[in-house]
């Protein structure tokens, strides 16, 4: 039997090394791949190697590009301040297309190694409002994709996997955990430190504190 084989955006947070989990259970041999995008928290870079290493992945790449030259987000830029906002705005962390730039770089290498599934940790319920991580988005970039790809038009079509997208991160936990899954090395933060500690304030903080309190079990969190 030939190996089904898929490429998984992997920055290294919950909700990637769960879908990464989440795609070796079900049988999928795994390249992965990593964005150096200018964030402040280069510390899910290394998470992410370790669980590209934890998880035998064929392939762990790591794709540098600064988006300090052409956007600007919170996440990019210390001179903005990171808050938490509690209305229906799009976030000051949110960073300019940066889903459908990363899933674009991701559907290349998987075409390039004849690969055609992607998954990605998107996630629409806790969430930070941001417009690439809810379904919609990620069906019509599937169809786009298709349309534009060697792989798409020969009629080897890219499924664009996103489990999550539906699920709080409660059951993200409950699923990651009942896949063995030891989130201790996983980087949600905004802010963390470069040892991987996070600031606990944050809205990634906050949404992952609530969901292991909600679960009633230890917060597998490093903080400051």
């Amino acid at each position: 039997m030939i190996n089904k084989k898929a490429v998984i955006v992997l920055s290294g947070g919950m909700d990637s090394v769960t879908t990464l989990a989440y795609a070796k259970d079900r049988g999928f041999d795994c390249y992965t791949i990593t964005f150096n995008y200018g964030q402040r928290s280069l510390a899910e870079i290394n998470s992410a190697t370790y669980y590209s290493k934890k998880y035998n992945c064929i392939d762990h790449k790591i794709f540098n590009i600064d988006f300090t030259k052409f956007s600007n987000s919170a996440l990019t830029n210390n001179k903005i301040e990171i808050v938490n906002d509690n209305d229906d705005e799009i976030p000051v962390t949110y960073v300019p297309m940066r889903n459908i730039i990363f899933l674009s770089i991701a559907c290349s290498w998987a075409e390039t190694n004849n690969v055609t599934d992607i998954f990605i940790g998107a996630n629409a319920i806790d969430y930070s409002g941001y417009p690439d991580c809810r379904d919609n988005f990620l069906d019509s970039y599937e169809k786009m994709v298709n349309f534009g790809s060697k792989s798409g038009v020969e009629g080897n079509k890219f499924i664009i996997h996103r489990p999550l997208v539906a699920m709080k991160k409660n059951d993200i936990i409950k699923l990651g955990h009942s896949l063995g899954v030891n989130y201790l090395q996983t980087v949600s933060c905004y802010q963390a430190t470069v040892d991987g500690k996070a600031c606990g304030i944050c809205e990634s903080c906050l949404f992952r504190k609530k969901a292991f309190e909600e679960n009633e079990l230890a917060d597998e969190t490093l903080y400051i």
